[in-house]
């Protein structure tokens, strides 16, 4: 079939289907003949390889997404990565990670292989979507986490800050404003978890040493010593835990405090921040033209 027999309903047809660029539809149009679930399947194997080719590179930019369902019982969060923030701002990249939060929020899958091949729009699944995308913005694309709460009894909230931070909590009882509240303060404060028994043992003997250590330099006796080491734990316990952290919208009150006069109890939270636990790459532009020039 000649490049003037393929109709604009074909290749607008085969970019909805596949989220690809007009002319590379156009081309694989071309390619197959008119044949649209072989240019279709030519594109697939195409992305494929593309995507494998890429898979290596690190992803540690992208952004988050969050959404709470209709009636607040449901709220889910993903962290999907690229390797640039102009990807990561691109309309093609921010639509699909709406849609995974989306087939997320709708869904009850646990593992990753169940969340990849949640089917989105025109049937193709979140991996695949994926696949495409990295084959049409050439850059490695990954859905690195994601977490759902659900709740019978209570509600859920989130916040969003910059599409760089998000957080999903579960509160006890349905209180949205309270709920954005806790949340908003999450993203700010980065808790470690809700209440001092949620804390590791690990975590206190390691932090406990440390106190020692220093207090030890101070040569008090043994008994001050080990009263300055409580009163340390006792404050580092206060910092890194949710309900024990003054208010970022008022420091006179704790999250715990907070939450109590409302009659309510935060259950769990998460917080995703992008790139946080990833190493990145630095690159030595100045190595790298010298590199080339030297034909390395």
């Amino acid at each position: 079939m000649s490049t003037q027999t393929i109709s604009a309903a074909m290749v607008k047809e085969l970019r909805e289907r596949t989220a690809s660029g007009m002319m590379e539809c156009k081309k694989a149009l071309v390619e197959a003949n008119g044949d649209m679930e072989l240019a279709i399947e030519n594109m697939r194997k195409s992305g494929l390889a593309k995507a494998d080719k890429k898979s290596g590179r690190i992803a540690a930019e992208g952004i988050i997404g969050v959404k709470v369902s209709d009636d607040g019982r449901a709220v889910a969060i993903v962290d999907v990565n690229c390797e640039t923030d102009f990807v990561a701002k691109a309309d093609d990249f921010v639509s699909f990670v709406n849609s995974v939060t989306i087939a997320l929020l709708n869904s009850d899958v646990q593992t990753e292989e169940e969340f990849l091949a949640l089917p989105l729009e025109g049937g193709i699944t979140v991996d695949e979507m994926r696949r495409g995308l990295i084959a049409k913005l050439g850059e490695n694309i990954t859905v690195r986490r994601f977490e759902k709460y659900k709740t019978a009894e209570g509600g859920t909230a989130c916040y969003l800050h910059g599409n760089k931070i998000g957080v999903i909590v579960e509160l006890a009882v349905a209180d949205g404003e309270l709920g954005k509240d806790v949340a908003m303060h999450i993203a700010a404060s980065k808790p470690i978890c809700v209440s001092e028994d949620q804390v590791s043992a690990e975590t206190i003997a390691k932090e406990k040493e440390i106190f020692s250590a220093q207090a030890a330099e101070s040569g008090k006796p043994a008994d001050i010593i080990e009263k300055m080491v409580i009163g340390r734990i006792s404050k580092f316990l206060a910092e890194v835990t949710l309900l024990g952290q003054p208010f970022i919208k008022d420091d006179k009150l704790t999250i715990g405090k907070l939450v109590a006069s409302k009659g309510n109890n935060v259950i769990r939270f998460s917080r995703f921040e992008v790139g946080e636990g990833i190493e990145k790459k630095e690159e030595n532009f100045a190595e790298e033209v010298m590199a080339q020039v030297r034909g390395i």
